[in-house]
């Protein structure tokens, strides 16, 4: 079919929905480990790059199992049965019906979801490791000899197919995640954000089995990673057995093994060590690289995502692989070309080490906008001190003292102050002045570690007063906001918001803080008295804010209202976000294309699996590298703990600079050539000699 084997169709297509379900699932497992499981934000990273760097470990693990006994098409078949369940798990225990039994929204036992988690990541984590170097290498298997060209197209396809899925699955999941649904209380989707790329699993596995028939199936040929390794294990060992200085020295460490192994395997060992020593220093490019799924993603909940539309916290990661697709031509065929014609040696490891800066500047750009975001938190007081501010509901200007002998506040008409810290010892009381009257107020009951807000007027016969607990401890998550309304009649109200969870409030006093979702959307205030009712359309609320909302009186059918602002709204819009993700994939561009490109070119045609293998595994040790530094980071503030991974991959960019200038580059084809040349020789030289001693026997 458009000179294709059938069967890489069903290939394609199985990848297209593998990278959905991976990418889908993967794009909402931060927020999940947050606000379903409770966990910090350190403790969700750590889980989140454990599992990730499981993922790219069990690659090694499902290369060997199909080389060497299964084959590719078994291990794929066997491990995405495997896979399926592991996501059916997953979205299984995101259900929190299933222990919530008084219904009131929350688990009663989280211990059960997070056991059903882990072992739904677990075999996530099986699954797509072990099929991950499978499937590429099964599609190629299709191909015969003579259809490379064919075999080159497949490979753009397949890439084109694993680009697509993660596009798509990072829109529709997080937009999923942020629906509401459940049996008894409606909140956050997590059962079908992670259900849809179970869904999308199961169908890869349909589509996958469907197309068995066709499929061109090769034999397991033996795994050349057993092989070098074995071959690296006997030389240490042998040069271990002879350590004494009556054996004499051989050129290189790997020559010990020449009594069991052939000189070509000992010399495509040397050549396959000599560039993993050049993998040293990259797992910290992706100990970087990982944490837009993290700390990036979690960095995102506390910004403004108002672009005319909502954008989730967990959709900015989609910015990647737009970005991805439009700078990958981008650089191959203009800025590689002008490079060239400026006459600039770009070699590929040069290419590398800017990745790695470029990389570790994107960390520098978020650490900006975090100290951006840290201006925008609320201070809240610590345990021996209190928070209070002045809020003026009358219409005259008041003058408030506090005693003894603090600061003198003047208060416009509805108007507050902001937020005052006191020792929660030393604050007493206060006076208020307004009009003709002077009233004093004693604390009795302060708390230490609390904000209140003194809440006074003047009536035109006295001032009064309340003092009113502002039960918030931090700013709003999940950027939802907090409303609480003060009746500011001299009648009882009945207060509701978009004409539901009214609330009944008696004269000059205040209701609790209600939850609303962030956005910009706008909500319907109704207020009803004994002798009127009125509505008003609120303002826009925007993302993570609080307020207090003062209901003042109807004038025909208009409700009159003043808004209090106790915690600001997310100001630093997730726009600001877009140039680390910017950098960073220019980063990658430069960075794991070329890798894995200068890798490939200097090792043997058989030793290409090997260094897969070694890269992948740099993934692995980069996200152990995050979870390790977010487990043991005492750093308090989120920048420092940027400008520490950008210092650490800078570092390690100067390292492998140096380490660049040493290599020398080698043409594998070259050497395989030598190596072919000496074999002939050796074997015309063994065919003359048998000739020779036929020749003798002969005459004999």
């Amino acid at each position: 079919c458009f000179g294709f084997p059938l069967s890489i169709f069903f290939i394609v297509i199985n990848e297209f929905c593998e990278r959905f379900s991976y990418y889908g699932m993967r794009a909402v497992l931060t927020l999940y480990f947050k606000y379903f499981l409770n966990w910090d934000d350190n403790f969700s990273t750590v889980i989140y790059h454990t599992f990730v760097a499981l993922c790219y470990l069990t690659p090694i693990l499902g290369a060997i199992v199909a080389d060497s006994w299964l084959g590719k098409f078994k291990t794929i078949l066997y491990l995405s049965i495997v896979y399926a369940v592991g996501q059916t798990v997953l979205s299984v225990g995101s259900i929190s019906e299933l222990s919530d039994h008084n219904q009131d929204g929350s688990p009663d036992n989280i211990s059960l979801h997070i056991a059903l988690s882990m072992i739904g990541l677990i075999l996530i984590a099986l699954g797509t490791g072990g099929i991950k170097p499978c499937v590429s290498a099964f599609g190629g298997d299709q191909f015969d000899d003579d259809q490379e060209e064919a075999r080159s197209t497949f490979f753009s396809l397949f890439y084109l197919s694993i680009n697509a899925g993660s596009l798509l699955s990072t829109i529709v999941t997080p937009n999923i995640r942020a629906t509401q649904c459940g049996i008894h209380t409606k909140q956050e989707c997590y059962p079908l954000a992670f259900g849809i790329p179970a869904i999308l699993m199961a169908v890869a596995l349909i589509v996958f089995v469907c197309g068995s028939k066709m499929y061109k199936k090769v034999k397991p040929q033996g795994n050349v990673m057993l092989q070098v390794c074995k071959c690296i294990g006997f030389a240490i060992k042998n040069r271990f057995r002879h350590r004494s200085k009556q054996f004499p020295k051989r050129e290189h460490w790997l020559d010990w093994a020449s009594e069991k192994y052939d000189k070509r395997l000992i010399n495509q060992t040397k050549m396959v060590l000599k560039v993993l020593f050049l993998y040293i220093p990259l797992p910290m490019f992706w100990a970087l690289f990982d944490q837009q799924g993290s700390r990036w993603t979690l960095q995102a909940t506390v910004m403004n995502g108002d672009f005319g539309i909502q954008v989730q916290p967990d959709q900015m990661q989609i910015v990647n692989p737009i970005l991805i697709v439009i700078m990958v031509p981008v650089v191959d065929y203009l800025l590689y070309p002008l490079i060239k014609k400026c006459k600039i040696n770009f070699t590929p490891l040069k290419k590398m080490t800017v990745g790695m800066f470029l990389a570790s500047m994107a960390f520098v750009a978020a650490a900006l906008v975090q100290v951006q975001i840290d201006k925008t938190y609320p201070v809240f007081p610590a345990a021996e001190q209190t928070q209070i501010r002045l809020m003026n509901l009358g219409n005259l200007p008041a003058t408030v003292q506090f005693e003894p002998q603090f600061q003198r506040m003047d208060v416009e008409p509805k108007m507050a102050t902001g937020y005052m810290m006191f020792k929660t010892s030393e604050l007493k009381s206060l006076s208020v002045a307004s009009g003709a009257r002077n009233q004093s107020h004693h604390f009795a009951d302060l708390q230490g570690g609390k904000r209140y807000t003194f809440a006074f007027k003047y009536n035109g016969l006295n001032i009064i007063s309340d003092v009113i607990l502002d039960n918030v401890t931090s700013k709003p998550e999940k950027g939802n906001n907090l409303i609480r309304f003060i009746n500011n009649n001299d009648l009882p109200v009945n207060v509701s918001l978009d004409y539901k969870n009214s609330v009944v409030l008696p004269p000059f006093s205040a209701g609790n803080y209600s939850i609303i979702p962030g956005g910009d959307r706008q909500y319907i205030i109704k207020s009803t008295t004994s002798i009127s009712s009125c509505t008003v359309l609120a303002k826009k609320f925007g993302f993570g804010s609080a307020y207090t909302i003062s209901i003042d009186d109807c004038t025909p059918g208009i409700l009159n209202i003043t808004y209090f602002e106790d915690i600001a709204p997310n100001s630093v819009h997730m726009a600001w976000q877009i140039p680390q993700y910017f950098l960073l994939t220019c980063g990658e561009v430069v960075y794991s294309v070329t890798g894995l490109e200068f890798s490939y070119s200097q090792a043997p045609s058989n030793m290409k699996s090997v260094l897969q293998a070694g890269w992948l595994l740099t993934v692995a040790v980069g996200n152990i590298i995050v979870l390790i530094v977010a487990g043991a980071s005492k750093l308090s503030k989120q920048w420092a703990e940027y400008v520490l991974f950008a210092s650490l991959l800078f570092a390690v960019c100067i390292i492998f600079a140096i380490m660049a200038t040493f290599y020398t580059y080698v043409d594998p084809n070259e050497i395989e050539a030598q190596f072919d040349e000496e074999e002939k020789e050796k074997d015309k030289k063994n065919h003359d000699h048998h000739e020779k001693e036929s020749e003798a026997d002969s005459k004999m």
